[in-house]
């Protein structure tokens, strides 16, 4: 337990605004956006947008749309990546769907089955829903 003076707070409050994390016994529908650095290792349906990177946990079950700059996946995705960025599949990572992305990494052990574009970044003809990391036209 921490006291008003205890100068041994985990994390000081510049550092919670630059990072967010879902743990494994979340579950989330909907739509999500953010900046900087986010992590999910819970359960997600719906969309998520962001100029930052996403971290999915190796326990994460996400499906739906994803629109943002990079994205490091550990567990299971499945549904439409388009990463301004980079994709780097770890080797618990499974992708099934589509991705479109100037730069894919797959370690050895990672799954992609789906479609997957790579010619620089994605642009707006490449987003179906006019989309580009979260701004609308």
């Amino acid at each position: 337990m921490f006291t008003k003076g205890d100068s041994k707070f985990p994390l000081a409050s510049k550092e919670i605004n630059s990072l967010a994390f879902l743990g494994k016994e979340t579950v989330f529908e909907g739509k999500m956006t953010f900046e900087n650095e986010f992590c999910f290792d819970g359960r997600f349906e719906g969309k998520i947008f962001g100029g930052g990177k996403l971290i999915i946990g190796e326990k994460a079950i996400v499906k739906g749309k994803i629109e943002i700059n990079t994205i490091i996946i550990k567990g299971l995705l499945e549904g439409e990546v388009y990463a301004k960025g980079r994709v780097e599949i770890h080797s618990t990572g499974k992708l099934y769907g589509t991705l479109v992305t100037p730069t894919l990494i797959v370690i050895e052990g990672g799954i992609l089955e789906g479609h997957c574009k790579m010619e620089g970044a994605p642009n707006k003809e490449d987003y179906p829903h006019g989309e580009v990391l979260g701004e609308k036209n």
